[in-house]
């Protein structure tokens, strides 16, 4: 063999070696498309936690209120853009799960999980996070210049006292808002309940498209009284905001924030190995950082500002309900009360 073909010969083995190398390490880093409702200034931080044991995973987030998140999966259903969705309301996923968009998948430590943080298929096809609940933020500077008296209670809102003072979420948007409507319809009745909300659309000054913009804006003075969730109450306070953070005496409703997998993933390994760390102890502790009441309820410590009584409080939701009914119940929303919606944008 001559020199110049010995050279040849070694320079071909380096490059395949080398092209090998290069395969190998793009296969291992692999990008996760990962559609949230969670707040936006906490996916920072969930992403930092998850890479802390799993480097070689990218999440990529596609981020907006529940409502628009759930409206993009469908409209998507033939042609999946997401691989994971991680922090989506219940409700949504038992509607995705209706559609058939879900892989069904049982991670490990699903039996440390509260058997309400589950889907009841098995495998199931979605896992629960942590529950929101709502809650009413009140700025007690802004109504104490108002003259308005604290609420005790959802129907107190109807009074004609706080009326143009109260801001509340669209629930085509804002999973919050939807949470609201179906459990006013739940513990009130059907007819009862909309004859709450007639009267309560009296008093709204105007309804948002966030849910946890009522009590950002209740935080800042804009208006009186927020009906928004307890967690951005809590977390508003804490920053110094004068807010009473009120349990209203008929029941709260509620949901959770949940994982699953969109069938067809080209990463379904990844995919698992994300809804395997979103039961994790570790990351149920992170959940507990902001929320009260998490999948695994031996890990639950008490989050300051929460007020007291939540538990106590939650209304027995019937998820399945909700969801089977959630295109009704929100186009009756919108025909009786949309025309007091912020424009979006």
């Amino acid at each position: 063999m001559t020199i110049r073909s010995a050279f040849l010969r070694t320079a071909i083995a380096a490059a395949v070696g080398f092209g090998v190398t290069l395969a190998t390490s793009a296969a291992a880093d692999t990008s996760l498309t990962v559609y949230t409702a969670v707040e936006a200034e906490d996916l920072k931080k969930y992403a930092e936690r998850f890479n802390e044991d799993h480097p070689d995973i990218t999440i990529k987030w596609v981020r907006d209120s529940t409502g628009i998140v759930t409206a993009k999966l469908l409209a998507e259903k033939d042609n999946p853009q997401a691989d994971v969705v991680w922090g989506l309301a219940a409700t949504s996923l038992l509607l995705l799960k209706g559609e058939d968009m879900l892989e069904p998948y049982a991670p490990a430590g699903l039996d440390a999980l509260d058997p309400k943080f589950r889907d009841k298929s098995d495998p199931p096809a979605w896992v629960g996070m942590d529950a929101w609940v709502a809650a009413i933020c009140v700025n007690t500077v802004e109504a104490e210049k108002e003259g308005l008296p604290m609420p005790a209670s959802w129907k107190d809102l109807t009074k004609p006292v706080y009326q143009g003072h109260i801001a509340m979420p669209n629930p085509n948007s804002s999973g919050t808002g939807f949470l609201d409507v179906s459990s006013w319809l739940q513990m009130f009745g059907e007819e009862d309940g909309w004859a709450f909300m007639d009267a309560l659309h009296e008093n709204i000054g105007h309804y948002t498209h966030s849910g946890s913009k009522p009590c950002k804006q209740a935080a800042s003075g804009e208006v009186p009284i927020g009906i928004s969730f307890a967690f951005r109450g809590a977390k508003s306070k804490a920053q110094g905001a004068p807010l009473e953070i009120i349990v209203p005496s008929e029941g709260i409703g509620w949901d959770m924030e949940a994982t699953g997998i969109i069938k067809g993933t080209g990463n379904l390994d990844a995919a698992k190995t994300l809804v395997d760390w979103s039961v994790s102890e570790k990351a149920n502790q992170m959940y507990n950082e902001g929320y009260a009441v998490i999948g695994i309820p031996a890990l639950a410590k008490p989050v300051e500002y929460f007020p007291e009584g939540i538990a106590d409080a939650m209304i027995d939701n019937d998820f399945e309900w909700a969801a089977s009914n959630r295109k009704r119940i929100l186009a009756e929303w919108q025909q009786r009360y949309d025309s007091k919606s912020e424009p979006k944008g």
